[in-house]
């Protein structure tokens, strides 16, 4: 069974693009073209150059010693807080931003809801200098301040979401309308593997270098490229789908993605799409989406805007309902509590989505040796104000 997509767009039953007759032309354009350019030398030279001389590339696998020796296991975590501007988001808009120069593209629009996308966004487009517009939802930007100011540093303009929950759905609204009045100039940078075909695949091979570097730092390590474990947090999923990526097919390799269970799967503050999604269609994609009865979109929610989104990515719901990963809910306590000890323990703030993934011990038992690999996707800066509320610091 595969777990790649195929030549129509789809994982499994889920992706295809289902879009609005307005973005035909735009989306047949990168459909036609993405992969060819992505295996131009050029494009890989540059991409490869510029992912070591400016994000940092290869982010270390670091042993975490005091984390290991608590749960009786060996743990590795994937260092992507490491990168230049303080997630894997960067890996992402670093190649979309070349394609956009290759496709003729001069302005730039995106979503954000941490706002860690935003400012990855405007990162690349300062760097090659292109106007860019910033989707974010009114509650995000208020939740996620320090990371509106980067943006507006690094010269984009931030736009407010002002409709439905005011958080990252809606903001992809406005950017999807935004991209429909503007077809001729625009590319939008999509910052997760959600959205119409072919942006799940292209971001999941933007994010890909994660899993490619994990298996020649763990063959250095520890003498194999497989862990038995490979464990990431989803919201849209872009992060797990990078540190999948070259796993998805060898299942020797466990996958386990954690989604977040807010205040608890049933408690009606959730964002645990594989427990209470059904199929949908949201943002141009057929994948699983909690909903209501009649079809209109449950609003999420989490402590951490990254995960706050009311589906996940068309690859992961494949891996989901394929049995191909374990999917595990964990709440808004049980991940605060997993990002004070990682800070404690490792000396590592993360981010609290990242904070999820370390929540998992908790919940499920390992051998002593097993070798995990979390993806650490982010650190913690941007979410201090919540983590000192949370803890009265």
């Amino acid at each position: 069974m595969g777990y790649n997509i195929n030549e129509k767009g789809y994982y499994g039953e889920f992706g295809g693009a289902y879009i609005p007759e307005m973005l035909y032309p735009n989306i047949e354009e990168l459909q036609l073209n993405y992969l060819q350019i992505m295996a131009e030398p050029s494009f890989k030279a540059e991409f490869d150059q510029l992912l070591k001389d400016y994000v940092g590339r290869p982010s270390p696998l670091y042993f975490a010693k005091r984390l290991s020796k608590k749960y009786n296991t060996k743990i590795y975590l994937k260092r992507e807080d490491l990168n230049h501007t303080g997630a894997h988001k960067i890996n992402n808009t670093i190649g979309q931003i070349l394609m956009a120069q290759r496709l003729g593209k001069t302005r730039i629009i995106a979503e954000t809801g941490a706002g860690q996308h935003g400012v990855a966004t405007a990162t690349v487009c300062a760097l090659m200098n292109m106007k860019c517009i910033i989707y974010m939802g009114e509650i995000d930007i208020a939740r996620q301040a320090p990371n509106v100011a980067r943006m507006k540093m690094l010269g984009a303009e931030v736009r407010p979401a002002l409709s439905g929950s005011r958080t990252l759905k809606d903001a992809t609204n406005e950017a999807i309308r935004d991209w429909i009045n503007n077809p001729v100039d625009t590319h939008y940078i999509i910052g997760s593997v959600v959205g119409p075909h072919p942006y799940p695949d292209m971001v999941a091979r933007f994010q890909a270098v994660i899993s490619e570097e994990i298996q020649w730092q763990l063959k250095n390590k520890e003498g194999t490229t497989k862990p038995n474990y490979v464990i990431a947090c989803v919201g849209g999923g872009s992060n797990a789908a990078g540190a999948f990526y070259h796993y998805l097919e060898d299942i020797n390799v466990n996958l386990i993605a954690v989604e977040a269970a807010g205040k608890g799967i049933n408690s009606g503050k959730s964002a645990a799409t594989s427990v209470l999604g059904r199929e949908g269609i949201i943002h141009g994609s057929k994948t699983l989406l909690m909903q209501t009865n009649d079809g209109q979109i449950t609003e999420p929610y989490s402590i951490s805007a990254g995960l706050d989104y009311p589906g996940v990515g068309p690859m992961h719901a494949h891996l989901y309902t394929s049995g191909r990963a374990e999917f595990i809910s964990i709440t808004d306590d049980e991940a605060m509590t997993a990002g004070l000890e990682l800070s404690q323990l490792e000396g590592i703030i993360p981010a609290i989505e990242t904070s999820h993934s370390l929540a998992i011990f908790n919940h499920k038992q390992f051998k002593t040796d097993d070798i995990i690999v979390i993806n650490l996707s982010g650190r913690g800066d941007k979410d201090l104000q919540n983590y000192i509320d949370y803890f009265k610091i």
